[in-house]
């Protein structure tokens, strides 16, 4: 189970040559669409999944995860121990696949001024009416909105809940679409349909390669850091195979390309030696410390204000 544009097919046919297999990826839209799915299999059918880390305790309590460790995957010598050990869930369970961040893709040529907060996507101009792309997701949606008024993306308060939720209703009219914009030539970044959206920092950069007005930022207020991990499900057939897979997608010249291919920070150290010294340098892919430092990572919350993010995510959103 993986997001769509996020595995180089060269490398994946290349496996499959050497292997004798043939991969097969199921493609989900966002994390809610891929958790309905194994909760209805019950966490059967699959191999291989792309987890973020604020989901890996609840796919641990389900017993969905099959145990990971150095001996199964001898290139997690490659990885850098700060992103297998952000989240406590993840360790011995996960291996980490790409890092980044949560922040506003804009055209810089259809709004009046540089976009700086969170403030200009939750509190539009008038002229952008119709005109504002966001994510989707009931962490990102909230958690951002939460942000955005100075509050922890994390919040369980009721009341910094109920203000981020007439912040979302104010915002609504001036909302297009609130799913992931399109990275082709087509998508509504490019067309101008959109002037400004939620996005993740890869997606920005791979879309601006069909604009060159195409700008990213992670807000003042800070943005969402995470961590994608890819996962042996516990009820695989194929466990072994799984973990070659992974294996060899970090070798380090395989997971250089993989990086290239989806513009996206890897955990691989050695990976990380073999790529250009632009793609390093560039703060889109490898932020700032005072970037990182505003910024949060997403953690699990008491049922009572989940239960309420969703409540408040579905009232805005169908």
């Amino acid at each position: 189970m993986n997001w769509a544009d996020y595995l180089d097919p060269e490398l994946i046919a290349e496996f499959e040559a050497k292997h004798g297999i043939k991969v097969k990826q199921i493609y989900f839209e966002h994390d809610e669409a891929r958790d309905n799915i194994l909760v209805e299999a019950d966490g059967k059918g699959y191999d291989l999944a792309i987890v973020n880390g604020g989901n890996m305790s609840t796919y641990r309590a389900r017993g969905w995860l099959a145990p990971l460790s150095e001996t199964d995957i001898p290139n997690f010598k490659h990885l850098d121990r700060r992103w297998i050990g952000a989240f406590e869930a993840a360790e011995g369970h996960a291996m980490p696949y790409f890092w980044g961040t949560l922040g506003i893709g804009y055209r810089a040529d259809l709004v009046a001024e540089p976009i700086t907060s969170w403030q200009q996507l939750f509190r539009p101009a008038e002229a952008l009416r119709g005109r504002i792309g966001m994510i989707g997701d009931p962490a990102d949606l909230l958690g951002m909105a939460l942000k955005a008024l100075g509050y922890s993306a994390n919040s369980a308060d009721s009341r910094e809940l109920g203000e981020a939720e007439r912040l979302l209703h104010d915002q609504k009219p001036f909302v297009r679409t609130y799913s992931y914009v399109s990275l082709s030539e087509e998508s509504s970044l490019v067309t101008g349909e959109v002037a400004a959206s939620m996005m993740y920092n890869g997606d920005a950069l791979m879309v601006a390669e069909h604009h060159p007005e195409i700008v990213y930022v992670v807000p003042e207020e800070g943005g969402n850091v995470w961590i994608d991990y890819l996962v042996v499900m516990a009820a695989s057939p194929r466990k072994e195979l799984a973990k070659t897979f992974i294996n060899f997608l970090n070798e380090p010249e395989n997971a250089a390309r993989l990086a290239e291919f989806v513009y996206y920070a890897t955990p691989n150290l050695a990976a990380e030696r073999l790529l250009p010294k632009e793609f390093l340098e560039d703060p889109t892919i490898y932020p700032s410390k005072s970037v990182l430092e505003r910024s949060e990572f997403y953690t699990d919350l008491p049922p009572r204000a989940e239960k309420r993010r969703n409540t408040i995510f579905s009232g805005v959103v169908y």
